[in-house]
């Protein structure tokens, strides 16, 4: 396992706050293949596009086998770049079997989110800390690395919330980020935050580096000086992708 800890590590290295991993994230191995070679240095899945590319819709819906086999093949198209995965809430498996999931494909991170999918809402802290704890034990006991990227989805639905809305979500995510960060993630990711004050508290107060999501209108440079040390796309190159096929396509028709 020494290639596979080997990326793992590099991962884990390239969350540098300030200067931060940039993911525009894949759903096949043709994208795998076009952003590896454009020069970055590690690859990540969004769930929304590869469920899109499966034609299924997002939140878990898609088989976990086919989630599984196609992040396998974005792996296999990365060759030796580390590859983290978005596994969602987890499939609903236990931690061991995650874990050994995303050995058996070489993916080396993954995003757990803590959405209650089946119930709705925000899964209890303590109880998603202790999955965390637990899927950070099951790669020991695995002998795997796995860089766990924990999202805290405290922001979501939060679009011009109030200043006390804001404040609650920012007390939320400092307690959720620490109690996942003491459990074993590598990687706090509270996504759809947009506030540039919050941002750059989370990436003060937090004792380990975060992932924001970039929307339009954020500047990669400015997350950067905020102190984030992981941004990612999420689904946008992919929606980016389909726009230009629908425009091509269009503009053949006569």
């Amino acid at each position: 396992m020494t290639a596979h800890n080997d990326r793992a590590a590099r991962l884990r290295e390239l969350h540098r706050p300030g200067d931060p991993l940039i993911l525009p994230n894949v759903w096949d191995a043709a994208s795998a293949r076009v952003v590896a070679e454009a020069g970055y240095p590690a690859l990540a899945t969004a769930s929304a596009a590869v469920t899109a590319m499966l034609g299924y819709e997002d939140d878990q819906n898609a088989p976990a086998d086919e989630m599984f086999a196609a992040a396998g093949r974005v792996v296999r198209a990365a060759g030796d770049l580390p590859v983290t995965v978005d596994a969602e809430s987890g499939y609903g498996l236990p931690a061991a079997d995650l874990v050994a999931r995303l050995a058996a494909i070489g993916a080396v991170g993954c995003n757990l989110e803590d959405t209650d999918l089946a119930a709705g809402g925000l899964k209890d802290a303590s109880a998603q800390a202790e999955f965390l704890a637990s899927v950070r034990e099951a790669a020991r006991a695995n002998g795997t690395d796995l860089v766990i990227n924990a999202r805290v989805d405290v922001f979501i639905g939060k679009d011009g919330p109030t200043a006390a809305d804001l404040d609650a979500a920012l007390d939320a995510a400092l307690d959720r980020g620490r109690r996942y960060l003491e459990a074993g993630a590598d990687s706090i990711y509270p996504i759809l935050v947009r506030d540039e004050s919050v941002i750059a508290t989370l990436a003060k107060e937090l004792p380990g580096p975060i992932n924001v999501l970039r929307l339009p209108g954020m500047e990669i440079s400015r997350l950067a000086e905020l102190g984030v040390g992981r941004i990612s796309l999420g689904p946008q190159a992919h929606r980016h992708a389909m726009a230009a096929l629908k425009d091509f396509v269009t503009a053949l028709r006569p």
